[in-house]
Formats: C-alpha cells, sequence, structure tokens
C-alpha cells in the first residue's frame, strides 16, 4: 500500500518525515534504521536532532559510501552522518558500507549479514535519483540485486559535483544496498523534494515497472510512504 503526503514546503517536509520517524521509535525503541545521505533528509535530521533521547535503543544502517573516501574524508557518508545527526543522537550502533575495505565484496557480503542479524530494516528513509536510482542503484540494476559494488552514472556523480571542488574528485564506484535488501524494508518514507525531481516523481506513479529506472518497484512494496513539496 502507498500513502503519498503532499507537503507545503521542503521545512514541512522534514516535519512530517521527523513525525514518522518519532511515531516508529516510541512504538518501537528498538527499531532498526536505515537512513539516506543527500540534501533532502538533512532537514529531517536537523528535527531529529531535538529529541535524541529516543534513538538510545535504536540500530542505523546506511544505504550507501563511496569507494575509495576514508571516513574522515569531508564528502564521505559516514563524515557527513557524524555531521548532520550522530554527533547529537546517541544510537546504540551505527552501520555504514566501509568504502575503503580491501576486499569490496567481502564488504558487501558482511554488510548484509549485520543487516540480517540485526532483524532487518523496520523503516528505511529513501531520496529519488533525478534517473530514478534508490540508494546508489542506477538505471539498470536488477531488482533482485543485494548490497554490491556499483559504477556511478555520469548524472549521478554531476548532480553530486556541487559537494566537492570538482567533478574529477567525485569517486565513479560506491558500495549501495542493493534494490532486493531495500525492498524487504518493513516500511518504507520516500522523501522527494526539489523542482528538478518533478519529472522523476511523475515516471514513478506513471511509468512502467521497470529495471531502467530503479524506483518503479516501490510501487509494489506493501507498507511506502512518500512524502513531497511538488
Amino acid at each position: 500500500m502507498m500513502q503519498v503526503i503532499q507537503t507545503r514546503d521542503y521545512e514541512n517536509l522534514s516535519e512530517k518525515v521527523a513525525g514518522i520517524i518519532f511515531d516508529q521509535l516510541k512504538g518501537q525503541p528498538d527499531s532498526t534504521l536505515g537512513l539516506a545521505t543527500g540534501s533532502t533528509p538533512v532537514g529531517t535530521y536537523q528535527l531529529l536532532k531535538k529529541q535524541p533521547e529516543h534513538f538510545i535503543e535504536a540500530t542505523t544502517f546506511n544505504l550507501d559510501e563511496y569507494v575509495g573516501l576514508k571516513e574522515s574524508h569531508p564528502q564521505s557518508y559516514r563524515y557527513f552522518m557524524q555531521e548532520k545527526l550522530f554527533n547529537t543522537v546517541p544510537v546504540k550502533a551505527s552501520y555504514i558500507p566501509n568504502g575503503s575495505a580491501t576486499d569490496l565484496q567481502e564488504e558487501c557480503k558482511l554488510y548484509e549479514q549485520k543487516i540480517q542479524a540485526s532483524g532487518g530494516i523496520d523503516l528505511q528513509l529513501l531520496g529519488l535519483g533525478m534517473n530514478g536510482h534508490i540508494g546508489f542503484n542506477e538505471p539498470g540494476t536488477p531488482f533482485d540485486s543485494r548490497t554490491h559494488v556499483v559504477e556511478l552514472a555520469e548524472s549521478t556523480r554531476q548532480a553530486n559535483a556541487r559537494f566537492f571542488n570538482h567533478l574529477d574528485e567525485v569517486p565513479t564506484q560506491a558500495i549501495t544496498m542493493g534494490i532486493e535488501t531495500i525492498m524487504e524494508a518493513k516500511k518504507i518514507v520516500l522523501l522527494v523534494s526539489g523542482n528538478e525531481k518533478v519529472q522523476a516523481f511523475d515516471r514513478l506513479f506513471r511509468g512502467e515497472i521497470e529495471e531502467k529506472f530503479p524506483a518503479s518497484i516501490l510501487r509494489t512494496h506493501p507498507n511506502i510512504t512518500v512524502v513531497h513539496d511538488l
């Protein structure tokens, strides 16, 4: 079942999503949360930091991480999460793929095992890429994919270049939860914000369910909420 919530603006979107997360933790304090990076969830994280006491028993898994960036790199997703959330919010445990691992395939396997050992994701936050990617699962990614190493599409690298000094500094690979991994979450909350996402948002609802547009598979999830400000 897909629920769609249209909000007044980005601030209202952030409030709605933060409310959903707080409700999850109030009902199940030891929830396992799947978290996302990028600009869209930043407002939500700012609101979550105002009530950190709800997170003491929670475990978190991030969707993805760049390959080749150390955790201390300002553009790594571990650094992002520390700055935007974890420096203030005391979760029980937080996991992010190690993009500097010597054996990336083994790292993907271990990440899947950690998710399974936690009992799976109770609530997964997602953003929507302009080309339909979810996590870093680019167009053409099989729907039955598990955590894996992905070659980043040029459009994705260009979209993320604003966070780096130059496009050449944007990594060409990432580790990401696979689409099947994401779809196994008990509940999904998809955040969509900004005029540049209008076309992708429209295709999400009106297009075919196909691997060329990874987000289309979300229409088949039994418990998904889409929160948008379009």
